[in-house]
């Protein structure tokens, strides 16, 4: 029977653009603007003088007008250099603990950002117990959700797009949690080993069955896995122990109360958005999840172990080291990009199916999506400035037909927000992970394969190749938050 239905797209993903003039942004254009009075004024005492102080000005504004393809200046890409070879010189690109090491008792902590994080366990409003990862430098708290995810294989095209609706809605209506700021969904793939299956068709076997049926099983058991995947979905929430600026800063007890309340409905709100069953995980899952992450070989023995918890110190790797473009962690390799450009045009729900599908030349591949929600107040600031913006652009620049199109994607914007659509800045990184060091470049062309179909634009992450791999990892990690350059600063660059 012939249907009308038409399957939706989605798009207008909008990048806030700072007001400047061309490729300048605003610190750009206030250096540009300064520079030139200051060359006239020289030009008013020594022609000479303001020649060589217009020469000045020009090697300053050089690195902030060379832009790469992915947007970034020359000036952020010197920085980056320098701070990587600054930082190797320091041997801050080697981590090494167990017994041996300098870290306190001998223990196997997290590197980078995540040295100082630690769990705490409660229970929410069900009973349910919970872990709660707190990174101190932050004083964020949060809370991860393992999902059963339903998938699209053999379901209708309508039950997908009002899966897409409901977490549109999920995702808007993180803007009204009082002191939450971020969020992210990690979808993990990696080889079947299949031990769950060996040991759920062992419990339920009779020995007294026939033989044949015997035969049959084992069968099962040992030819299932091979050439199969294990497909694993999580979903972090990252509250503040500041609910908002001016109000009193929470303890960790308070924090566990208030987000403890706060997990059924959020798991609530996910069960129509095709995340099935959720449940928050517990410290040893959670500590057993980090640790096959820093070591892929582990997670047989992970298996075998069963329900044996495993402590958040010992979570850790015994050896890393970072490479500019790698990064070598235990028994895995690994090379993070993250996304420098959305698609610009239209799409249709399944864009991401190739990038989070497995992948042969990958043993594992980790793609998370990272979302900060802004509230209604901050979202009717953020889009109107950036209407303003855009139109400063067209009206200062050359007309062009992306200017023309930006200043179409603002208006928009504009409009849904005020109707009561959310708003949420969101970027995407790409982990894949491998178990030898020739197979890194087989895994670098499998992503920009992948990654075409998406029509994502993704940049790997030179020079913060270890920071990049814990912020994929569902644990809370907000990078703005670490970073020493203010984001006025930045977003103006």
């Amino acid at each position: 029977m012939a249907s009308d239905y038409r399957e939706p797209t989605y798009g207008n993903w909008r990048k806030p653009v700072s007001p400047g003039i061309g490729r300048l942004g605003l610190a750009g254009t206030l250096i540009l603007m300064v520079g030139l009075i200051v060359v006239t004024m020289v030009a008013m005492v020594s022609p000479l003088a303001s020649l060589i102080t217009a020469a000045v000005l020009g090697l300053v504004m050089l690195p902030l007008v060379i832009q790469d393809q992915h947007g970034r200046t020359a000036l952020q890409a010197i920085t980056a250099r320098v701070n990587w070879w600054w930082g190797r010189s320091q041997g801050w690109h080697l981590y090494r603990s167990g017994p041996l090491s300098i870290i306190p008792r001998g223990k196997h902590r997290l590197p980078g950002l995540l040295a100082a994080s630690r769990l705490v366990e409660g229970r929410d409003s069900y009973g349910r117990p919970f872990a709660l990862v707190v990174i101190p430098a932050t004083k964020h708290y949060t809370v991860v959700f393992e999902c059963n995810a339903d998938g699209a294989a053999l379901v209708d095209q309508e039950q997908v797009d009002t899966w897409v609706a409901h977490w549109g809605h999920w995702l808007a209506s993180l803007g009204f949690e009082p002191g939450l700021v971020a969020a992210s969904v990690t979808i993990e793939t990696a080889p079947d080993l299949g031990h769950r299956l060996r040991e759920e068709v062992t419990a339920n076997t009779d020995p007294n069955a026939p033989a044949l049926a015997l035969a049959a099983l084992e069968e099962i058991v040992w030819n299932y896995p091979v050439g199969s995947a294990k497909v694993s979905t999580r979903i972090a929430v990252t509250y503040a122990a500041l609910p908002h600026p001016g109000g009193k800063r929470r303890d960790e007890a308070a924090m566990v109360r208030e987000i403890g309340m706060r997990i059924p409905g959020l798991i609530a709100g996910l069960e129509m958005t095709g995340a099935g069953a959720a449940r928050p995980m517990t410290a040893g899952q959670l500590a057993r999840a980090v640790r096959v992450a820093y070591d892929p070989n582990s997670e047989s023995g992970m298996e075998h172990a069963g329900d044996q918890d495993l402590l958040w110190d010992d979570a850790g790797p015994v050896a890393t080291q970072e490479a500019w473009d790698h990064y070598v962690h235990d028994s895995g390799r690994s090379i993070t990009w993250g996304m420098s450009e959305a698609p610009r045009g239209e799409v249709l729900s399944s864009v991401m199916s190739g990038l989070v599908a497995p992948h042969h030349d990958i043993a594992r591949k980790r793609v998370t999506f990272l979302y900060r929600p802004h509230d209604p107040a901050s979202a009717a600031r953020i889009v109107e400035r950036d209407r303003k913006d855009t139109r400063f652009r067209l009206d200062g620049g050359t007309g062009r037909a992306r200017n023309e199109i930006d200043v179409m994607k603002s208006d928009q914007s504009a409009i849904e927000e005020a109707r009561g659509a959310g708003v949420t800045r969101f970027t995407i990184l790409v982990t894949a992970t491998v178990h030898e060091a020739e197979q890194l470049p087989m895994a670098a062309a499998a992503v920009d394969t992948i990654s075409a179909p998406a029509r994502l634009r993704l940049r790997r992450m030179y020079g913060s190749q270890a920071t990049a791999f814990a912020a994929g990892l569902p644990l809370g990690i907000v990078l703005p938050d670490h970073l020493n350059v203010p984001a006025l600063v930045r977003e103006s660059l």
